[in-house]
């Protein structure tokens, strides 16, 4: 199952699964994988210290085609009480990009102007829509 790598692995055969209980097992991720198409790998990385899983893993199917039906059918299935993330590993990174967030932020000082906004958080990215201050007027 997840023994030493000293081969390549097909990142476009490969999910990653998250979200792991900590009684999930390398042997109970094959067994439930095996449901969506034939394995090749399931490697569940662990603690150094406690010899634990970290909560997620990857499996390596034989064809691509089994990954992405396993993504789609196995993400958000209950293990233990918690739902699993399925997702191809070598996930578009475009696609990513795309999806983008909101964010809000409350509770600044009156002077904080839709520039300054602008300023801070284009640091971190792409802004796809500029910042609005809006003031809540309270009687």
């Amino acid at each position: 199952m997840s023994g030493a790598r000293h081969w390549e692995q097909d990142k476009e055969a490969t999910v990653y699964i998250g979200n792991l209980d900590e009684r999930v097992t390398d042997s109970l991720v094959w067994e439930l994988m095996l449901q969506a198409g034939r394995i090749v790998n399931v490697h569940l990385p662990k603690d150094r210290v406690t010899q634990s899983h970290q909560g997620y893993g990857f499996v390596e199917f034989i064809s691509e085609e089994d990954a992405e039906y396993a993504s789609r059918i196995m993400n958000g299935i209950r293990l233990y009480g918690k739902p699993i993330r399925v997702n191809k590993a070598s996930a578009d990174k475009q696609k990513s990009v795309e999806i983008g967030a909101e964010l809000f932020v409350g509770n600044l000082d009156p002077m904080v102007t839709e520039q300054v906004l602008y300023n801070t958080f284009s640091r971190f990215g792409n802004l796809i829509n500029l910042p609005k201050v809006m003031s809540t007027i309270r009687p």
